[in-house]
């Protein structure tokens, strides 16, 4: 099935780092962009339809710089606006977002949590938005992928399957590092970004293939399209594509 394309100003990977995604569906609820996020989370409740389950979700990709923090964040972002419990939790321990996303200190967070006592309910911040809560990566640890694949972190997304309706996990690519694949035993189900022009079919081939042999389910994949040079863009579609 083709993917839909839409285009908007985006901001670059390198100012997503330092100021954190744009929450185009917070600040303008009416965009044409925010109607795009509600039909790729409307989308992704009907591909988990046939899950026992779908309350933890993760979104990756097969390279850096592919807009996933801006997507699973507005994602996010529109379950809370549909009545949803939901956290959102930033698992990218070497490069991350969330905490400049929604305006919170990183100063503990998830690392805090695997590597000591602290505990989930007194660590997960509260936001500007309704419904939704955060927890942030905390410091960035010496050993992310060993923290990640710890009994400590399957008891912690036990946890919030007990108190949240929808656990968003945005978590690094998966062909950079190991942190991904880690998870994958731990969520009901994977969305993956792409760059239209920049992600290679053999990253995406190989990254759907770690899915599959972890049998993670593939909810679908959404495309960022860039523009020229001075016509840059995301561009958010869903659907399915033949990667044979």
């Amino acid at each position: 099935m083709s993917l839909n394309f839409l285009k908007k100003k985006h901001v670059e990977d390198s100012e997503t780092q330092g100021n954190g995604a744009r929450l185009v569906t917070f600040v303008e609820p009416k965009h044409v962009i925010s109607e795009q996020f509600r039909t790729l989370r409307t989308n992704i409740e009907f591909a988990g339809a046939a899950l026992d389950k779908l309350h933890v979700v993760m979104f990756t990709s097969a390279g850096m710089s592919d807009g996933k923090t801006t997507v699973s964040s507005n994602v996010a972002v529109t379950w809370a606006q549909a009545g949803k419990s939901v956290l959102y939790v930033d698992a990218d321990l070497r490069r991350p977002t969330a905490h400049a996303t929604f305006h919170l200190l990183n100063t503990r967070g998830l690392t805090t949590i695997l590597a000591g006592n602290a505990q989930p309910k007194d660590t997960v911040q509260e936001t500007f938005v309704e419904n939704l809560e955060v927890l942030t990566s905390g410091p960035v640890p010496p050993n992310p992928a060993e923290l990640l694949s710890s009994t400590r972190m399957a008891s912690l997304v036990e946890w919030m399957r007990n108190n949240y309706d929808i656990v968003v996990f945005d978590v690094p690519p998966d062909m950079v590092v190991t942190d991904a694949q880690v998870l994958m035993p731990l969520v009901d189900g994977a969305i993956l970004v792409t760059t239209f022009g920049k992600t290679l079919k053999f990253n995406l081939q190989r990254t759907v293939e770690t899915l599959r042999l972890s049998e993670t389910k593939i909810l679908g994949i959404v495309q960022r399209v860039r523009g020229g040079k001075n016509d840059a863009g995301y561009g958010y579609g869903y659907g399915h594509t033949e990667l044979n």
